[in-house]
C-alpha cells in the first residue's frame, strides 16, 4: 500500500497497554441493552475449550448442550475451524486451526487464538501463514471491519480495533483513502467471503503452501449469540484420483 501524509481523523489514540491482551473469550450469551459479556481463558488440557463452570455459557440447559455438541463437532473437523463473535474474538478453535497458527509467535493482543482479525492486521508473523497476506486477507478483513464499525462503533473490541489501526499512518490512510475505493471496485466479494479461496503455508511440510475455501456459516442457534464459524477447508495434495476415495460420485446412466 503506498504510504500518504494524512491528517489523522477524530478518532482517539489509546496507549497500548488499555488494549485487551491474550486470552480467549466467550461471548456466548445472547447481547441485551446494557449486559457485560462474560470472559474467560481456555484451559491448557482442554480442546473443547467449555465446561459446565464456564462463564458467559447460556444459562438453558438445551442450549448449553448445543453449544456443547457444536464445540465438539468443531473439533471433530480436520480442517482449520474457528467460532467468532461479533469482535472476531475467537470463542473457540478446533485442533486443526491450534496447529496452521501453532508456530507463530507471542503477541500482547494479536494471537490467532484471541482475535483473528488483530492476528491477520497486527502480528508481524501473519504473512507466515497467510499468503497474499496483504491483497487476501487484510484488505478483505479490514473491509469487513469497516462495514461492522460503521454500523456500531460501541461493539465489544472494535473500537480498540480502529485506534490501533490509526496508530499506524500508512495502515490508517489505507483504511481512510484506499480501503473505500477497493471496496467499490470489488463489490460484495470485498466484504462476503464465504466460498472465497484463498492461499495458506501450512507447518506441515506435506502441505506446505496450499490454497483453501472459506466457509463462513452461522446457524440459527449460533446467531443469536452473535457467534460465526469460519473453516479453513485445506485442499488435498496429491492428484484428484488419488484424492476422491468413497466421497467421489460416478454419475450412472440410466437404461
Amino acid at each position: 500500500m503506498a504510504e500518504e501524509s494524512v491528517a489523522k481523523d477524530s478518532v482517539t489514540k489509546v496507549p497500548a497497554a488499555h488494549v485487551p491482551v491474550v486470552g480467549r473469550p466467550f461471548a456466548l450469551v445472547p447481547e441485551r441493552p446494557g449486559q457485560q459479556t462474560a470472559a474467560g481463558e481456555r484451559a491448557a488440557d482442554d480442546t473443547t475449550a467449555v465446561t459446565n463452570d464456564t462463564p458467559g455459557l447460556p444459562g438453558d440447559p438445551e442450549l448449553r448442550a448445543y453449544v456443547h455438541d457444536y464445540f465438539a463437532m468443531t473439533d471433530a473437523l480436520p480442517f482449520p475451524s474457528v467460532v467468532l463473535d461479533p469482535g472476531w474474538g475467537v470463542a473457540h478453535a478446533n485442533p486443526a486451526y491450534d496447529a496452521l497458527f501453532g508456530g507463530v509467535g507471542p503477541h500482547p493482543t494479536a494471537m490467532p487464538d484471541h482475535n483473528f482479525l488483530r492476528f491477520v492486521l497486527f502480528h508481524p508473523e501473519a504473512a507466515s501463514v497467510l499468503a497474499e497476506h496483504e491483497t487476501a486477507w487484510c484488505l478483505p478483513l479490514m473491509a469487513q471491519f469497516a462495514e461492522a464499525f460503521a454500523d456500531d462503533e460501541s461493539a465489544p473490541g472494535l473500537l480498540d480495533i480502529r485506534r490501533e489501526i490509526a496508530d499506524d499512518p500508512i495502515m490508517d490512510a489505507a483504511f481512510r483513502l484506499g480501503l473505500p475505493h477497493w471496496v467499490a471496485a470489488v463489490g460484495e466479494a470485498a466484504v462476503h467471503h464465504d466460498g472465497t479461496v484463498r492461499q495458506v503455508r501450512h507447518p506441515d511440510p506435506e502441505r506446505g503452501r496450499t490454497s483453501c475455501r472459506l466457509v463462513v456459516e452461522s446457524p440459527r442457534t449460533l446467531r443469536q449469540f452473535g457467534l460465526r464459524r469460519l473453516t479453513l477447508v485445506l485442499r488435498e495434495s496429491g492428484p484428484p484420483a488419488a484424492r476422491r476415495g468413497r466421497a467421489h460420485l460416478s454419475v450412472v446412466p440410466s437404461r
